[in-house]
Parts: C-alpha cells; sequence; structure tokens
C-alpha cells in the first residue's frame, strides 16, 4: 500500500487509482458520506427523511438540532452529532414511512451527489461492499438498485411497535472508527479475504482502509457529480415533495416560505375556482404563476354543423394539465382521469370525469364527452416528473379523428405538485405553493386523416398512439418509454395504483 512521504496523508488519493487494471474478482468497499458521495454532510438526506415522515414540524426539529449534532461531532465524536441528526429526523416515525422515502425520494438526491473519481473505481470491481454510519434502512435501496452494491452495512435504527425510537441500536452502535471494521469483518466472514480495494474519505475510515490491499483517499475538492447516463440505472420514477437538495439554508428556506405558500396556494386555487376561465390568463400572471403558450390552437367545435368535439392529447406532468391547457385556450375543456381527490374535484374549474378502467365503458364515456365538446385525456394515466414519456394508452386514438397533440412542461422551484405516496388532495396546494411556477402549453398541429385510425389509412390505434408520443417526445426533447402507470406505482408505493373510490350518494 503506498505511503505519502512528507508525513501526509498515509493513502494516495483516489485520481492515481488505476482502475482499468482491476478484474470481475476484485471487491470494493467504500464508505458514502464524502467518498462515493461528493458532500461530508449528510445533512440534507436527514432533512429529506424527516420532511416525508414528519412534515414541516420534523424538518424544524432537525434544523433545530443540527448545530448541536455540528458541535459535538466536532468537539465529542462523530458518533455522537450521527447520533442528534438520526433522532431529530426518525424519533416516532413509523418504519415503512421511512423504508418507503428511502425508496421513493431519496434514490434522486443521492444519484445527482455521485463522486466521479469514486465512482469510476466502485464501477471496476465486481464485488462492491458499502460501509456507512448512515442508516442502513435509508442508504441501501439506493446503493444496491441503483449502484450494484452486494452488501451494504449500516448504522442500525432501533425500533418499537413499529417505529423508530431515533436511538442506535446498541449492538453495534453508530458505524464509525473500528465499528465500520467490525462491519467488515462481518462481511468478510472467517475464511473470507479482505477486499482489494479499499475508499474513503476521513480520518474515521483509516482503520478500515488499512486493512485493504490498496486503499485510496477521496479528498474533499470541488468536482462536477457523475452524469445520470453515466449511471447503471436511470432514475425515471421518485417521489417527495421538496425540489431541491435541503441544505441547512434550502430547508430553512421551506420552512419559513411554507405557511406563506400555503396562503398564497389558497388565494391562487380561490381565483382559479371562482374567476371566469378568460379571465384567469391574466390573473395568474398577476399572482405570480406564469403560462406560456405555444403553437396555433383549434378553433372550439363547431356543434351546430354536427361536429364532435376535439381530443387533446396531453403528455401529463401534473393534475393542473387539463385546468392549464383550459387557461391557455380560455375557455373550460372537460377533462378524464383515472384517480382525483374529491378536493381536487370539488376545487376543479372544469368538468371532470372518472374513468373505471373497464375498456367498454371508459370508451362510451369518452364518445358522450366528445359529442358534447372537446375533451383532454392524458393517455400516459399518470405523472412523470423526469424528461420521460410513459408509454400512451391507444384508447384514444380509437374513439375519434380529431386529434391535437399538447406537449405540457411546468417548473417548480421548491415543492413537486404531484405524490404517490401522500395525500393527492395537496397536489394542487403544494404546486401553487411555489413562488413562481410556470406552465408551458404547446398546442401542436392536428393529426391528419392519414395519420389517424380512420379514413382509411390503416393505421391501429397502437400504431397512432405511438407516434403522438413520439411527437411529444420530440417537441419536448423527452425520451419515449413503455414504462406504464403500474410500473411507477410498484417502484414508488409497491402497489399497482389503484384506489377504490367509495361511490357517492349512491353513484
Amino acid at each position: 500500500m503506498a505511503v505519502a512521504a512528507g508525513g501526509g496523508e498515509p493513502f494516495p488519493v483516489v485520481d492515481k487509482c488505476d482502475a482499468s487494471s482491476f478484474r470481475v474478482g476484485h471487491t470494493v468497499v467504500s464508505d458514502l458520506d464524502g467518498t462515493l458521495l461528493r458532500s461530508r454532510s449528510a445533512f440534507p438526506y436527514y432533512a429529506l427523511v424527516a420532511f416525508e415522515t414528519g412534515g414541516v414540524p420534523r424538518l424544524v426539529l432537525l434544523l433545530l438540532l443540527a448545530p448541536l449534532a455540528a458541535a459535538l461531532c466536532h468537539a465529542v465524536s462523530e458518533a455522537a452529532g450521527v447520533s442528534v441528526l438520526m433522532f431529530a429526523a426518525t424519533a416516532g416515525a413509523r418504519l415503512s414511512d421511512i423504508e418507503s422515502a428511502a425508496r421513493a425520494v431519496l434514490p434522486k438526491f443521492y444519484a445527482a451527489d455521485i463522486h466521479p473519481g469514486a465512482w469510476c473505481v466502485f464501477a471496476a470491481c465486481g464485488r462492491r461492499w458499502v460501509v456507512t454510519a448512515t442508516p442502513r434502512v435509508m442508504a441501501e435501496p439506493f446503493l444496491r438498485d441503483y449502484l450494484g452494491a452486494d452488501a451494504v452495512a449500516g448504522t442500525e435504527l432501533a425500533s418499537w411497535r413499529g417505529r423508530a425510537t431515533g436511538l442506535v441500536d446498541a449492538r453495534r452502535g453508530v458505524l464509525v472508527g473500528d465499528r465500520k471494521v467490525e462491519a467488515l469483518r462481518e462481511m468478510v466472514g472467517e475464511d473470507g479475504e479482505m477486499p482489494e480495494i479499499g475508499l474513503g474519505g476521513q480520518r474515521s475510515d483509516y482503520a478500515y482502509m488499512s486493512l485493504c490491499k490498496e486503499a485510496y483517499l477521496v479528498p474533499w475538492e470541488r468536482v462536477e457529480a457523475v452524469r445520470a447516463d453515466k449511471l447503471p440505472k436511470p432514475i425515471v420514477f421518485h417521489d417527495g415533495r421538496l425540489v431541491q437538495r435541503p441544505t441547512p439554508l434550502v430547508a430553512l428556506m421551506a420552512v419559513v416560505w411554507f405557511p406563506v405558500g400555503f396562503l398564497l396556494a389558497c388565494v391562487r386555487i380561490a381565483a382559479g375556482a371562482l374567476l371566469p376561465m378568460h379571465w384567469l390568463y391574466v390573473v395568474f400572471w398577476a399572482l405570480g404563476v406564469r403560462v406560456v403558450v405555444r403553437g396555433a390552437p383549434p378553433p372550439r367545435a363547431n356543434r351546430a354543423e354536427g361536429r364532435t368535439g376535439v381530443l387533446f392529447a396531453c403528455s401529463h406532468r401534473t393534475l393542473l394539465d387539463a385546468i392549464f391547457l383550459s387557461v391557455a385556450l380560455g375557455r373550460p375543456v372537460a377533462a378524464v382521469t383515472y384517480s382525483l381527490s374529491r378536493l381536487s374535484e370539488f376545487l376543479s374549474p372544469i368538468r371532470t370525469v372518472r374513468l373505471t378502467r373497464d375498456r367498454a365503458t371508459d370508451a362510451a364515456a369518452i364518445k358522450d364527452l366528445l359529442a358534447e365538446g372537446d375533451l383532454v385525456i392524458c393517455p400516459e394515466g399518470t405523472t412523470c416528473r423526469e424528461p420521460f414519456l410513459l408509454r400512451f394508452s391507444a384508447l384514444f386514438a380509437e374513439l375519434t379523428e380529431d386529434i391535437v397533440p399538447v406537449a405540457t412542461e411546468c417548473q417548480m422551484s421548491m415543492f413537486h405538485g404531484t405524490t404517490a405516496r401522500g395525500w393527492k388532495g395537496m397536489d394542487p396546494f403544494y404546486f401553487f405553493m411555489n413562488p413562481f411556477p410556470e406552465y408551458t402549453i404547446t398546442f401542436l398541429n392536428k393529426l391528419p386523416s392519414k395519420l389517424t385510425c380512420g379514413g382509411g389509412s390503416g393505421k391501429s390505434s397502437h400504431e397512432v398512439a405511438n407516434y403522438v408520443q413520439r411527437l411529444i417526445a420530440s417537441t419536448l426533447s423527452y425520451e419515449c418509454t413503455s414504462f406504464t402507470r403500474k410500473d411507477k406505482y410498484r417502484a414508488l408505493v409497491g402497489n399497482d395504483g389503484i384506489v377504490a373510490v367509495k361511490p357517492v350518494n349512491g353513484k
């Protein structure tokens, strides 16, 4: 093992490592914070768990205790500081909620913070192990599913009746220093060999790094994170309400803005629900909501001529897509939906009709709505936050030749206006809680008859749906996928995303 001369660090920096010489049989063991991740502070990830499991009150508690954690880390021990952060973020939270946040929320932020030098070495080895002070329940889903880790040893949370106590399992304690050595020996086993490669980022990692045949130090320096397309698996689906990585400053801003933003959201929603649709474009701009309209929308269908309405086939970013399309048109347009909370239905300024997922029943309902006028449908069936389009259901293409593709985009700076795990009734509130949210509606040209199922084109509904998907994707510079609603909910929630709705007034 190389030793730096002149009394410097006892390990060479990771940039000196020739990863091309590693083989599939090589094993690497690495820390997480400050090694695989660029950031040495785990605060943002504890903040995400705190907000997702306990909302603003728990995030406030974490912010209040963060200075104490930092002081203990420097004056007493790293383990003491980590224990305070874990207590603030998890005490009293359901273990299932922590696991859910780790599976659906943290990967997006972890993936945006991967250190390029450490990843180059980590990815070059056939067996990948991680030892970290971060609670295993938080780190393991991302490390195994997205970085291909074969084994993860982390701090174990103590629990009681399905809830985290906020304390550390006393049998192992916080994994720092010699505790990491013990965890590594357990991973190796009695007859196993120590890993060929060790990666670390701080002095508390030296103990386990010294057991490896080669070891490299990841220095603290500003480097660009690994691009998403260089990781083994893209982040297509993710959940959680916070848009930005919650550093202490960002978390403090979110806490301070939250009550102001909620009042502003109530004003914006009330304006949308009570004022005429043709006023809303100007009113929303006055209230800080930007609505950008591109392309030439078609005129309203003339029912006196016996024409059916136009079907607007939209990409699906939030449940507000149809409302902002109506704002862009200056008139309310009905929309069909698979799942919408009763609160959202009550507040909606446009007519919404629930689909049943029975193909024949839904086809009849859509035909009836088109006979009454224009209609908005989102063929993806669920939202996607990333620059991907999910598979388009082909049902819409079977029912009309008057199809206008619409590309929708939205920008949010603080809070996401969608959720798979939380209460969907809060979705519009979270969207409008952003200081200056923006929606862009791009109307594309109406499909010619030769590209629809009618007019003797001979095209199938699947061909038409796929064409519309590709057309919208090219407009937005998105990527088409074959993922469906079920894929999203299985990844984020562990079910098919179908919620039984109780009938209202016997209907």
